[in-house]
Order: structure tokens, then sequence, then C-alpha cells
């Protein structure tokens, strides 16, 4: 798939791996939709991107906010490209200090990070569909958002896990549903990445953990994971794999 011209929906766009991948789908001449619910950072992010970026705020849990992204990126122009990276990840212990784990964080981690990833696949491959097939026959492409956690999650990460596993067991059968209308459905599961939250941490916490990573001994790039969007895109013959971006981590339990 050709980013130049294309347009593509990126949720949790405003900042982290989201706002790396819109900044460079706009450098490879494409149109980018950031869905997000920071509607501060959201607004700068499109402003700094100009003419080829629009904010809208949607919450991907929502079947009607969702609807209305996808509206708004269709007036934009031909909507080939959907990438994931709404997210959250709280950190609960299944027995605490303060007893059981919350009931409502599990279900409302799945509800982000699951449902609302399937929420905005099922709208955006039904535009897709109908799109006209590219000269090498491809409509579109499908990135989602997954993590090492679903692979190797720690103490304090259940609801993550979870999740994320959930993100990558339905990343293949939904690659060979819809393939029969040229659209490609990948997963990236990122390692620990310099998203804002791990760089809120202490300098020291953030040395402990790049230590944890063979080579290079450092926290992932958001930069690196726009690439390997970029070189998915690119590549027609990756479909329905989970590929891991994480420098070879060696996690350590807790």
């Amino acid at each position: 798939m050709q980013i130049r011209d294309s347009v593509c929906v990126v949720s949790g766009g405003s900042s982290g791996l989201g706002a790396a991948t819109a900044r460079l789908i706009v450098e490879r001449g494409g149109r980018v939709l950031l869905a997000d619910v920071n509607r501060e950072a959201g607004a700068a992010l499109a402003a700094e991107l100009g003419e080829q970026a629009r904010f809208v705020a949607t919450d991907v849990t929502s079947a009607d906010s969702a609807r209305a992204c996808f509206a708004a990126a269709v007036g934009m122009g031909s909507l080939r490209g959907l990438v994931n990276c709404a997210g959250i990840a709280p950190a609960e212990r299944l027995v605490g200090r303060e007893g059981p784990h919350s009931l409502e964080t599990f279900a409302r981690t799945l509800e982000i990070n699951l449902l609302g990833s399937f929420n905005m696949i099922r709208l955006a491959a039904a535009i897709i569909r109908d799109v006209e097939p590219d000269a090498d026959g491809e409509r579109g492409v499908i990135v989602n958002t997954a993590s090492v956690a679903a692979f190797d999650g720690q103490i304090g990460q259940a609801a993550y896990a979870a999740s994320k596993g959930g993100v990558v067991a339905m990343t293949l059968p939904l690659a060979r549903e819809l393939g029969r209308h040229a659209i490609r459905v990948m997963c990236i599961a990122p390692g620990i990445m310099e998203t804002p939250m791990l760089l809120g941490m202490p300098a020291e916490v953030q040395a402990s953990l790049g230590q944890m990573v063979p080579f290079p001994a450092r926290l992932g790039r958001p930069a690196e994971f726009a690439a390997l969007v970029e070189h998915i895109f690119a590549n027609p013959y990756l479909n329905g794999e989970v590929i891991r971006l994480d420098g070879a981590i060696r996690m350590a339990a807790r």
C-alpha cells in the first residue's frame, strides 16, 4: 500500500506511538485522521502537521463516536489505512493491600484495548472494502498494537496482558477473513517504548528498564514503531502476523 495520497486513521494519534506514526504518514505524502480522547494534544498535533491532518475527538469504545471519526476520514479522501494505538496500561495486583483486583479496572482495560480496537477495525474494514484496489490489487492495511505483555506479562499486568493477548489472537482470523477483500491485517507487539508514561518516570528507572534489553540497551523509540508501520504498509506479503519490536527484551519478574 502506498502512503502517498492515502488517508489513514490513527487511534491514540495525539501522543506516543500514534503521534510518531501520524507524523510519518504526513511526511510520506499521506493524510491522517487523528482519533483520540485528548482534545488539547490532538488539536495541537493536527495544527503542527498542517492541512494533511485532522483531529476528531474519538472514544474508540463508542460505536457512534467511532462512526463519526470514520465519516470525517472519508471526507479527506480514500481511506486505506488504520493504525490502532489507543490503549491504557494499568498496573494492579490480583490481591493487593486494599483487597482483590478491581473488576472495573479489568473490564475497562479490555473495553479500551480489545473492544476498542475491534470497534475501529470493523468500521474501517467496511469502508476500505469498497475502495478501488491500487495497481497491485490491494485495498488497504490495518495495523494493531499489542505488547510483549501478551506473551510475557508481569505481576500486576493481568488486565493489560489479557487485553493485548486478545489483540494478538484476533489478528490472524481477521487477516484470513479480510484477505478476500484485499485488506491485510497485521499486529506490532512493542516492548518498553519511550511513551509519555515511561518518560515521566525517573531517569534511573528508565535506565534500569533499558538495561533489560540485550541490544540496543535502551527504551524503544516511537519513530522505530512508525518505521515498522511504514514497512508493513509497503510489504504486500506481510499479513496475519504479529511482529515483536522489543530488542529481544528479557523481562524480569517484579
